[in-house]
């Protein structure tokens, strides 16, 4: 009697937990498909005729659909220079002892410890001074300095977790490391790679600071262009709501193909 009632109080948490993270969801999506009066109605309307008019005036009207692919352009390039780059590095900081191992380990971990807000100034004048404002390629290499301590944190992690004599063999073989890296540790660590491109896509994708700072027209990305629609006391809220909409669906849609890795890559090394 005592175990069914817990099952039923974690459960009853549980649904609250679920209904706690889903409702912003629901509210921001809801809202998208209300027009202006209603959704300022007080106390909100709960039925309502849906409309699509914010969706079409934010897509076609606004430019939402350009930053949309400005985002997706900028946050694919990035995530893929991060593995690009950051594979190896997490395969020579896992494998190998160097002088300064320690020193170079510590710098990319605190490169995530900054604020965007405090390098947004210092950036900016960087960028202005070499005539690069409003270019995808900035926001690429800046977002990249961020996104690539991830990437080998988590691979460093993985790469460890292969066991060395796999490593020892090969190089009895005559194999190189390059050989090693590709054809036996990436297969095995792919898990961890496939998590720190996720977060790699989704920080990049998200990103507002620097996108509302450096960019004007041209490489302005999707989070940015929300921000732009508040004037003043002029809040359409329904375009607003769309936008964030657009937004969210692609990482949404990326997680659930990736999910199965990202449950891996979590899990792996959890159980010993």
């Amino acid at each position: 009697m005592t175990t069914s009632r817990s099952l039923w109080i974690q459960g009853l948490l549980l649904l609250v937990i679920l209904l706690v993270c889903v409702f912003p969801f629901y509210w921001m999506v809801t809202t998208s498909l209300k027009t202006q009066v209603v959704a300022l109605e007080s106390p909100p309307v709960w039925l309502f005729e849906p409309t699509l008019a914010n969706y079409r005036e934010a897509l076609f009207d606004d430019g939402v659909l350009r930053t949309l692919i400005n985002s997706l352009i900028i946050a694919i390039s990035t995530t893929a220079l991060a593995i690009v780059l950051g594979v190896p590095a997490a395969f020579a900081l896992a494998r190998f002892e160097f002088r300064g191992k320690k020193d170079l380990w510590f710098w990319f971990i605190t490169n995530r410890m900054v604020s965007p807000i405090v390098l947004a100034l210092p950036f900016f004048l960087i960028v202005r001074n070499l005539g690069m404002l409003d270019k995808h390629i900035t926001l690429i290499l800046i977002y990249l300095t961020f996104n690539l301590p991830i990437v080998i944190w988590i691979c460093t992690d993985q790469f460890r977790g292969i066991p060395y004599d796999l490593y020892e063999a090969a190089r009895i073989e005559g194999a190189s490391q390059w050989t090693i890296l590709r054809k036996i540790c990436l297969p095995l660590a792919m898990p961890g790679v496939a998590v720190s491109g996720i977060f790699s896509f989704i920080f990049s994708w998200n990103e507002l600071m620097f996108g509302l700072v450096l960019t004007r027209t041209t490489a302005k990305t999707a989070p940015a262009m929300a921000v732009s629609f508040m004037e003043g006391y002029n809040l359409p809220y329904g375009k607003i709501m769309a936008t964030s909409t657009l937004i969210v669906i692609p990482v949404l849609i990326f997680a659930l193909l990736a999910s199965k890795q990202l449950v891996r890559g979590l899990t792996m090394g959890a159980v010993k």
